[in-house]
């Protein structure tokens, strides 16, 4: 049976989105800074790249590179971020937050989450330096404000991490979307696909370069 499946391209800037588009992307994930794993766009780059596209945008809410754990006032400027991103009216966010310790920081995922309403939500790859992703996907399953969770299975590839991947998609059934990333190309997606059959997939070089 012939599953379809989304493949979400991370863009940095107008241009590569409009490539993204171009070369097949169903959606974007925009972000800018990958070098350091990629932070929150300017509100020009937003706008710029929602008038350039037609496909579903989600940006990147980090403030900083480091850790994922944030303080009180980072919280609040993640917030602000948020409003941008209602504002320009894109679909989601992406965003993670933990504790010391790396466990998820449920009280300020859940606030930011609840703040984002109506935007979709994605948790991003906080998640795998999650001691047991298995466990910590459990606990986003109970606040029922999540679609998505971006993972590697905790490992430093998608392929490396596919039998925990596979674990994740089972648990997380039709109730939070599993996004595998962590070195997705064009090349090696058909293969990943036919391990894990999930619903979208994540990737830099997803629809080949995009420059």
């Amino acid at each position: 049976m012939h599953v379809s499946y989304m493949k979400e391209a991370c863009v940095t800037s107008k241009a590569e989105a409009a490539t993204a588009a171009l070369k097949g992307a169903n959606r974007l994930e925009l972000c800018v800074n990958l070098e350091c794993g990629g932070l929150t766009p300017s509100s020009s780059i937003i706008n710029e790249v929602m008038a350039q596209v037609q496909i579903p945008v989600r940006v990147m809410i980090r403030p900083r590179s480091g850790d994922f754990i944030y303080n009180d006032a980072e919280i609040e400027q993640m917030k602000a971020s948020i409003a941008n991103c209602k504002t320009a009216q894109v679909e989601g966010i992406v965003f993670g937050v933990l504790n010391e310790g790396n466990t998820l920081n449920l009280k300020a995922i859940k606030e930011l989450s609840e703040y984002a309403q109506p935007l979709k939500i994605v948790i991003h790859k906080a998640i795998d330096a999650c001691e047991d992703p298995v466990v910590a996907l459990k606990s986003l399953l109970k606040l029922s404000l999540i679609d998505t969770v971006l993972t590697s299975g905790g490992r430093e590839t998608a392929e490396d991490g596919i039998p925990i991947l596979a674990q994740m998609i089972k648990i997380a059934g039709s109730k939070i979307e599993i996004m595998p990333a962590g070195k997705i190309t064009k090349h090696n997606l058909t293969k990943l696909h036919s391990h894990l059959a999930a619903r979208a997939y994540h990737g830099k070089l997803i629809v080949g370069a995009l420059n």
